[in-house]
């Protein structure tokens, strides 16, 4: 959704990049590129003129007068802005003394209610709360059949009394479903309300007897992030007319300029909760404003791809693993070569994870162009070899090639690539178990998670960058840093530790395989 905000301001932040010095002409300039970027991804006027505000103001004092690299202050300045007006600290649920706890959910027709009630109830039973789901929109047509799926989908418990389609009261199913809830013992409640194309005073009044009916801990007011400046407006006409704690938005995964998610938050006064990035159950989570404005400026996000994998791998798989690839790389199969990859394919879409990555704005359109299904065609080939093929690839000759291809359904010539990509894995995947390389956390490779260590006086330490024994590459080597240092590279916008460009950006070799080529 931020992809052209994100290249305009790529593009701004590059002119500074290398200069020692800003004049005040070069904040003016900056200023006005990054509020034409901003108004062209739909932010609401008012948020820009305040977030251009602080910025200048800022860039304008001792603090980047003063700095060493001014470059690198005004885009650390950018950030904390932007967080800033996405919210500022990641803002989390509130849960009552005494279960259950009452979420109420509001918003326009359209916006994602029913499937974002049922996406919430998941996310609280995988965080342990046993949630209920209220069916208390009963106005549009099999609304309530809608939630009862979703619930099952979820695995979550639903509370549907009333058939709807026009029959039913809503407030008095709402009222019910407390002391349902009770007697069943779940602790959240989660009522999903009706909503309309536009606001009226029908649907204010009944959302709002429903708030006074059950007394919810949490109203949370769920907006469609496709729909632009207009949210805002909708947003606080809610806030207005019924109150709500939170945001959540549903689509941000659409390619909509995304100017309401930097608005919502700042115009309303109300913080951004949840966000929605899919149609999948699983493909909803907290909203986390520092991550979020990381991914705007292009410098990825590294801590939610670290908590997939968390979420994904074994501590005792990962130490398995790590004790396997310790005894040699040939004791890595391509039957551990798939469980691998199948377990990065939990993690969710290949392109998304490499979107969490730093730097990979700049080939974005290539992660675009990714194939999900090369990883199930991957898998169809491993899974046509014999278990001797898959412990030792080196005796799959031409005649084993031609049976795996028939059996997967592909040429011969892929069934040759991914042995070759294998081996090559195999070496990589040997070097982070001995600590060669950063790995994922929960693979092997990673401190405390079962990387190889040598003990006591053999343990070496590792050796650095080595220096060329020709003088004349050495001197250019040499001069070649020198360079780069001169012209403050760093991160994606020079900022130190913030991950580098692609082109000196390591990704793990499956990932590359999966590329399109340039």
């Amino acid at each position: 959704m931020f992809d052209t905000l994100s290249d305009r301001l790529t593009a701004t932040f590059k002119n500074l990049r290398g200069k020692g010095r800003l004049s005040e002409a070069d904040i003016d300039a900056t200023a006005r590129e990054i509020r034409i970027a901003l108004l062209e991804a739909d932010v609401a006027l008012p948020v820009v003129r305040a977030f251009i505000k602080q910025v200048k103001e800022r860039a304008l004092g001792a603090e980047v007068s003063k700095a060493l690299n001014p470059a690198q202050q005004v885009i650390k300045i950018v950030n904390e802005e932007l967080i800033g007006i996405l919210g500022g600290e990641t803002r989390r649920l509130r849960f009552a003394k005494n279960p259950p706890t009452v979420i109420m959910l509001a918003g326009l027709q359209g916006a994602g209610k029913t499937t974002l009630a049922g996406k919430l109830g998941r996310w609280l039973k995988t965080q342990g709360h046993t949630p209920l789901l209220v069916a208390c929109d009963l106005q549009r047509p099999n609304a309530v059949n809608q939630l009862t799926v979703v619930a099952e989908r979820a695995g979550v418990g639903i509370y549907a009394p009333e058939p709807g389609n026009g029959v039913g009261d809503p407030v008095k199913v709402a009222e019910d479903s407390i002391e349902y809830a009770r007697a069943k013992q779940y602790d959240v409640v989660i009522v999903d309300t009706a909503g309309r194309l536009g606001i009226d005073s029908e649907m204010m009044r009944q959302a709002a007897d429903i708030r006074d009916a059950v007394r919810p801990d949490e109203v949370l007011f769920v907006v469609d992030a496709m729909i632009g400046q207009d949210a805002v407006n909708t947003a606080e006409a809610f806030r207005d007319g019924v109150g709500f704690d939170g945001v959540v938005l549903s689509k941000l995964d659409g390619d909509a300029r995304g100017g309401a998610a930097l608005s919502i938050a700042h115009v309303t006064g109300r913080q951004i909760m949840f966000a929605s990035n899919g149609e999948k159950l699983d493909e909803f989570d907290a909203f986390h404003p520092d991550r979020m404005a990381s991914r705007i400026l292009g410098m990825g996000d590294v801590l939610s791809l670290i908590e997939k994998a968390e979420q994904t791998f074994s501590r005792q798989e990962a130490e398995q693993m790590a004790a396997k690839l310790a005894k040699g790389p040939k004791e890595f199969t391509l039957d551990d070569f798939l469980a691998q990859m199948e377990q990065v394919r939990k993690m969710g879409s290949i392109s998304k994870l490499l979107g969490m990555m730093p730097g990979m704005g700049q080939i974005r359109e290539q992660i675009d162009n990714i194939d999900e299904r090369d990883v199930d065609r991957t898998a169809a080939i491993i899974k046509s070899m014999t278990p001797a093929e898959r412990t030792d690839p080196t005796i799959i000759n031409g005649s084993r090639r031609a049976r795996i291809a028939r059996g997967s359904g592909v040429d011969v010539s892929a069934v040759k690539n991914l042995v070759e990509r294998f081996f090559e894995a195999r070496k990589m995947m040997s070097k982070m178990a001995q600590g060669g390389m950063p790995g994922m956390p929960g693979m092997p490779g990673m401190p405390g998670m079962g990387g190889a260590r040598k003990k006591g006086k053999q343990q070496k330490k590792a050796k650095g960058k080595q220096r060329s024994g020709n003088p004349m590459k050495r001197k250019a080597d040499e001069q070649a840093l020198a360079e780069r240092r001169a012209a403050g590279q760093g991160g994606a916008f020079g900022l130190p530790g913030a991950g580098q460009g692609p082109e000196d950006f390591e990704l793990p070799q499956e990932f590359k395989d999966l590329l399109p080529p340039k």
